[in-house]
């Protein structure tokens, strides 16, 4: 489908599915118009910029391949979990391309969706959240949503998180980029089984407790316990919140490189986790709040706490309550404190 003027033109082969001037009807259109029933993907090409309602939004179905070469600006206002990009109860979904501006609640929403893969996405907002994948339509949330695979996320000028994920196992995302999000660049709530790139935010979640990178509500918890299962390349912060959070009861995850300077508050908080290895090659933490091991009376305390490899400057160490079994190691420090009980 393609945009000449002001209209939009769809097609399905040489049969026209719609004309006018309405974005989200015609792609609407053109999705609604492929096989009925069908177990393989079919592909629909958006080729031009468009505007669409914050109270209205696009169901994709399964099976379907959606590219949008061109922006989608959202307008106005709405309610609910309307996005611009929904699905729900789908599976097979991909989306190589898509950019978003404007207004969204969402920019993108996909609840119990399974096998969904996108590719690059540019989210240049000034409200909402930008990316959110869970299974909370399900009874059992015992019961996580599988396979999402993320290439490139832009995500810059969102009121919450950048990109949120809830009830997933087996999660891979190459880079996230997180320019002034309200609140994370990234956040993993109850999802396991995942591979990260990168995460590099700048300026997230300003004046509040969230960070750039995130892991919450049991992130990194199979079954009762927390064997490795999360590894991330880098985590990249400046400004903001805090740089990296792991709080209630979540854990088994890895980071092999930060570099965190001149957060507004923890650069590093580390709170009620379990099996936890930060900067596990490398590490630069400057300025900013402290590295924290810290736990809440309602959970048990952290354990298995390694923080090595790095070079901090400006930036205290403290571990109250003493975790068990924390290490620390490797650590140059320079004009700062470590108050440990390793």
């Amino acid at each position: 489908m393609t945009r000449s003027g002001s209209s939009w033109v769809a097609q399905n082969g040489s049969r026209n599915v719609y004309s006018g001037d309405d974005m989200r009807s015609a792609i609407q259109a053109a999705l609604d118009s492929l096989s009925s029933g069908r177990t393989s993907k079919e592909s629909v090409l958006v080729q031009g910029s468009g505007t669409m309602s914050a109270s209205s939004r696009l169901s994709v179905p399964s099976y379907t391949v959606l590219n949008i070469c061109g922006t989608i600006d959202v307008t106005g206002s709405g309610s609910g979990d309307m996005a611009p990009l929904y699905a729900r109860g789908r599976t097979d979904i991909e989306i190589p391309n898509v950019s978003i501006s404007g207004t969204p609640l969402y920019a993108m929403f996909f609840r119990d969706v399974e096998d969904l893969r996108l590719g690059h996405v540019e989210l240049r907002v000034s409200s909402g959240l930008g990316i959110r994948i869970d299974n909370h339509g399900r009874s059992d949330r015992a019961d996580k949503v599988t396979n999402i695979d993320i290439d490139h996320v832009y995500a810059e000028g969102t009121s919450s998180h950048g990109v949120e994920t809830y009830g997933v196992d087996g999660l891979r995302i190459g880079t996230v980029i997180a320019r002034d999000t309200g609140e994370c660049g990234l956040l993993l709530n109850d999802t396991v089984n995942a591979e990260i790139g990168t995460v590099d935010a700048v300026n997230a979640g300003a004046g509040t407790g969230y960070a750039a990178f995130r892991l919450a509500n049991r992130a990194g918890r199979i079954g009762s316990s927390y064997p490795t299962n999360i590894r991330v390349g880098e985590v990249i912060a400046r400004g903001g919140g805090r740089g990296i959070f792991c709080v209630s009861e979540s854990g088994g995850f890895t980071i092999d490189r930060i570099d965190v300077a001149d957060t507004g508050s923890n650069s590093i908080l580390i709170e009620n986790c379990h099996n936890v290895n930060v900067a596990a090659e490398s590490g630069i933490v400057t300025g900013g709040g402290d590295i924290r091991l810290a736990a809440r009376d309602e959970f048990a305390n952290s354990s298995d706490i390694t923080i090595q490899n790095l070079t901090l400057t400006n930036t205290a160490v403290n571990e109250n309550p003493c975790a068990t079994n924390s290490t620390f190691s490797n650590l140059m420090l320079v004009n700062t404190r470590a108050n440990t009980c390793d």
